[in-house]
């Protein structure tokens, strides 16, 4: 096993001397979003008073399959006519809460195991919204495993609103991982817009969406939301404003962090073994000191669409893995995704839309900015 890891090491340090187009795609710091409008603009009002925001990880529109990725299963593909009706229930339910502004997370617009669907332009396309940008997590031409194949995902911000100055901004690999594992993983990163017809008095209005780290047991995750904060507090401190969310794969703090053994697959155990069994990742919050409370700077800086007390309520549960529902019921035990604005949020219109659990394994959060 040794000697067949470093020939395949080596072969692809060969192939990258020799200027053969890499496996995977890497990134500089910041680079260009990829830019998107609708076949067909619908007006928005103009000069709006308040604009519904919306945070959904749509896990590239396979549902809840048990994907083997991370959910226990075997299931590696779809066709695009299941990819399909997935998409028009995300964008019903988009058109149902009437969103202005969207933040996505897991979103494909060319990969093999959703049909090659390019889902932004899916999305722009049928639902009220015009404008997108698109910022690659995840670019391989080709994964060996399970039959996967091509794979291009990452985070997206739609609107009803012009879009421009859409930039993607880097974060930082896991240190968890071996080298050759490393070069084909996950490219992680924030995706920022202006939106120029939102502009006040001089001060602009940007949308700010993270996808944070989910299975890493090192100090990655604090990396990625110190990154974001730092984001967040350039716009601030250059006197505009943001809406920001995503899925930042962290509980609030003072929430359980242990969901082991609601996500667990047959066979494993959790026996408190927290770095090294794999049953933890992705589903253990307290890999580091402070993991726990590391969302509480967001909280004390930004206004949050959930406060506190409500964030660890069970109405406001975001997600549960796939697993978590076939083996033991659960359709949603933990919040992960997120809505923050240095503006008020109108109150009593957060909400997390818990009745879409069979599109996704997250349900999107919404809220109301006011924006007079």
């Amino acid at each position: 096993m040794r000697i067949l890891y470093y020939s395949c090491f080596f072969l692809l340090l060969i192939l990258l001397k020799l200027g053969c187009e890499p496996f995977a795609t890497s990134f500089p710091e910041i680079t260009e979003a990829k830019m998107y409008t609708a076949e067909d603009i619908v007006n928005p009002i103009p000069n709006p008073t308040h604009l519904r925001v919306v945070t959904w990880n749509i896990r590239w529109g396979c549902g809840r399959l048990p994907w083997f990725g991370d959910s226990c299963g075997d299931i590696a593909l779809s066709d695009y006519e299941s990819v399909e009706i997935s998409m028009g229930k995300i964008a019903d339910t988009l058109n149902s809460i009437d969103a202005d502004i969207v933040l996505l997370q897991e979103v494909d617009i060319e990969s093999k195991r959703s049909g090659f669907m390019d889902q932004v332009q899916y999305l722009l396309n049928n639902t009220n919204l015009n404008y997108g940008a698109f910022a690659t997590r995840w670019e391989v031409d080709f994964v060996f495993s399970d039959g996967l194949g091509r794979v291009h995902d990452g985070n997206a911000i739609l609107s009803k609103y012009e879009i421009t100055d859409a930039e993607r901004i880097k974060l930082s690999l896991r240190t968890d991982l071996d080298t050759l594992v490393n070069y084909g993983y996950a490219r992680r990163n924030i995706i920022k817009a202006k939106f120029p017809e939102l502009s006040k008095e001089g001060r602009d209005l940007y949308a700010v969406n993270i996808h944070a780290t989910a299975f890493a047991t090192d100090h990655t995750k604090q990396k990625h939301i110190n990154k974001y904060i730092e984001t967040l507090n350039d716009i601030q401190n250059d006197g505009d404003y943001f809406v920001a969310g995503g899925d930042l794969n962290s509980v609030p703090p003072g929430s359980a962090i242990d969901f082991c053994d609601s996500d667990k697959c047959d066979g494993e155990e959790c026996d408190g073994d927290f770095e090294n069994n794999e049953a933890y990742q992705g589903s253990y919050f307290g890999h580091f000191d402070g993991e726990s409370d590391i969302l509480i700077p967001l909280y004390n800086s930004y206004n949050s669409a959930v406060n506190l007390v409500d964030a660890n309520q069970p109405y406001h549960y975001s997600h549960a893995p796939s697993t978590s529902f076939e083996m033991n019921g659960i359709k949603y035990d933990r919040k992960l995704s997120y809505l923050f604005s240095n503006k008020d949020w109108e109150d009593g219109t957060s909400m997390t839309h818990q009745s879409a659990w069979e599109i996704s394994d997250h349900m999107p959060v919404s809220s109301v900015l006011l924006f007079e």
